[in-house]
């Protein structure tokens, strides 16, 4: 998944409606009772939109006192990052002013959620460069404001009365002046040593000289504003006023952007991990507790990835076996199959169409399993749309935003169609399942269908191994339940996606602590997965840029797994999965060690009962 990560813990995908709603406890059983907490969360909730006028957006909330939110975009500058990295800090120390000891279990697990957000937040303060997220590049090929901010106006930014138009406008203004932020930082990150490997830079400047390269009337900046305004039937020329803006701000800084990278292009050099840069050990330590919010040391986690990817093989080699296919290396046999024309769909707009009809197939047959996965009983409506193609070279393979909390826009699951190679057939069951349901788009429903549940601020935060750790026990979940029980192929995928998740441990801690370069990353990636040389590049580069994302797939799903097994073992009979699985989604998100406390409450009490 694709969390918007140009910010922490601060997720664009999720936010609740601060002060609006009844402030609940983190597993909805009982309200957050201590009056100060609730009161101080609530202050945060205003602090962290106001810092993202994006999430507001995003999920409906620029409306009332807020409705001056969807004019702005986040300050992308150097001061603004210091602003949100003393905002962590701040938060952090008025959070001290609460007796933890007087709190009740509920009201604990949120108030240890919300100190660990400002803590790991307040941490990435020790480093003088990059972005939210553990990301050390402020401009890459997945990161920056070209790479966000046209899909986001395209896709997220409402447009039903003439304001939400007018807002539209403003915000085109402001691209401008995110792209001029951008341009000084990466200036002064690389006076400071800090410049994108090569590769990455090549292919950021392609995609930034691809929006500069169209006409300024005919790119989706100003197409999807005059065609949504029309749509909805609001009067004036919109076009004229945003293609003067593209044409006279707009494009005057993305030349300065071409530029800017061009002149660090002589200091790229080819080393891809993040121990070349200034502190860099200590910034992939960070990066991994971003990742994973564990102590886990990067010989730890690259260990865990050798042994998971060995006993995953040995159930790989079973059904390849099965299916006639006994020679070579279960990667080699998967590279075959890769290249297998029953599998591939044309690489033509036919053949993109039949894959995305697929697809919805996919999230049709996964439906009718829920109701024995769980006993939430959500809708979680999922639109299924392309990657942009202006954005495809350097996007994720696949990755999904939640749905607005005002039910005005469903999830929205992505799928990168710039080579149809690198989606056999068999891989999208799994893929489905990760990204949409049970996945992301079931998480993430909660949060919108059931936001009067939870307390604002857990809304808020985005825990990376909480979330994927959740959508890749979400594949295996579909798997136990029998989805797979007549496609052999099938449920080939979904452990050659498992698969793939532990050789993102090695692949993420080769690069970034071994020293590991780019080619033999792929090389040893590609032979592990048979998962094509494209789509291995392109998930390399990912790493590249992102240090310690990829670790929290493969992380979070064992830590999960464990407590699953924990409590199994605890009820006896008494154990429902139905009942664990919720357990897990009504956290609403938080670190895998607050998920352990989660689990312990919900053993008790079905103990109890």
């Amino acid at each position: 998944m694709n969390i918007d990560r140009r910010r922490l813990l601060l997720s664009a995908a999720a936010a609740g409606l601060a002060g609006a709603l009844p402030r609940l406890a983190l597993a909805a059983d009982g309200p957050v009772a201590d009056p100060k907490l609730a009161a101080l969360l609530d202050a945060f909730v205003d602090e962290m939109l106001a810092e993202s006028p994006e999430t507001a957006t995003s999920l409906g909330l620029d409306v009332g006192a807020r409705a001056g939110l969807k004019s702005q975009l986040s300050d992308a500058s150097a001061a603004g990052r210091s602003a949100q990295v003393a905002a962590y800090a701040a938060r952090r120390e008025r959070l001290k002013a609460i007796d933890r000891g007087g709190l009740n279990a509920h009201d604990t697990t949120t108030y240890d959620t919300v100190v660990a957000a400002q803590e790991l937040g307040a941490a990435g303060g020790e480093f003088s460069y990059g972005i939210d997220y553990a990301n050390p590049y402020v401009v890459s090929q997945q990161n920056g404001a070209v790479s966000f901010v046209p899909e986001f106006l395209n896709s997220q930014h409402g447009i039903n009365a003439k304001a939400d138009a007018d807002a539209y406008l403003s915000r085109l203004s402001a691209f401008a002046e995110v792209l001029d932020q951008e341009n000084a930082r990466i200036a002064a990150d690389a006076a400071a040593g800090v410049v994108p490997p090569d590769f990455i830079l090549a292919t950021t400047l392609s995609q930034v000289e691809a929006l500069r390269g169209q006409p300024a009337g005919d790119t989706r900046l100003v197409g999807s504003l005059v065609e949504r305004a029309k749509a909805k039937g609001i009067e004036g020329d919109y076009a004229t006023p945003a293609s003067r803006i593209v044409a006279d701000k707009v494009f005057p800084a993305l030349d300065r952007q071409i530029a800017a990278l061009k002149a660090i292009q002589p200091q790229a050099g080819h080393d891809a991990g993040v121990w070349r840069l200034p502190k860099g050990g200590d910034y992939y330590g960070w990066s991994l507790k971003v990742g994973t919010t564990t102590n886990l040391s990067a010989a730890e986690i690259h260990q865990m990835g050798l042994d998971q990817g060995a006993a995953i093989d040995a159930q790989m080699d079973a059904i390849l076996k099965s299916q006639g296919m006994t020679q070579g290396t279960v990667g080699e046999r998967m590279g075959a199959l890769t290249k297998d024309p029953r599998f591939v769909y044309p690489n033509t707009d036919a053949g993109r169409a039949e894959l995305l009809t697929y697809l919805r197939g996919r999230l049709a047959a996964i439906r009718p399993y829920m109701s024995k996965l769980s006993k939430l009983n959500l809708k979680a409506p999922v639109e299924v749309r392309p990657v942009p193609k202006e954005i495809e070279a350097g996007a994720a393979l696949g990755y999904m935003n939640f749905a607005s909390l005002d039910g005005s826009r469903p999830a929205i699951y992505y799928v990168n169609l710039a080579d149809t190679g690198n989606w056999p057939r068999y891989t999208l069951s799994s893929l489905t399942m990760h990204e949409a349901i049970p996945g992301h788009a079931w998480q993430g429903a909660y949060l919108a269908e059931r936001h009067d549940e939870i307390p604002t601020i857990a809304s808020l935060m985005a825990f990376n191994a909480f979330i994927e750790g959740w959508a890749l026990y979400a594949e295996q979940l579909a798997d136990e339940v029998g989805l797979y029980k007549d496609d052999p192929f099938g449920r080939l995928g979904y452990f050659q996606a498992l698969r793939f998740r532990a050789a993102r441990l090695v692949v993420d801690t080769g690069l970034h602590d071994k020293r590991w370069s780019r080619e033999q990353a792929i090389d040893w990636m590609t032979s592990a997965t048979g998962r094509s040389k494209g789509a291995i590049t392109s998930e390399v580069d990912r790493y590249c840029a992102s240090p310690g994302q990829a670790c929290g797939y493969k992380v979070g799903h064992s830590e999960i797994l464990r407590l699953r097994a924990k409590a199994k073992q605890a009820l006896g009979p008494k154990y429902d999965i139905r009942d664990f699985d919720d357990a897990v989604v009504t956290t609403g998100g938080c670190p895998l060690t607050v998920l352990s406390t989660v689990i312990d409450r919900y053993i008790a009490a079905t103990k109890a009962a």
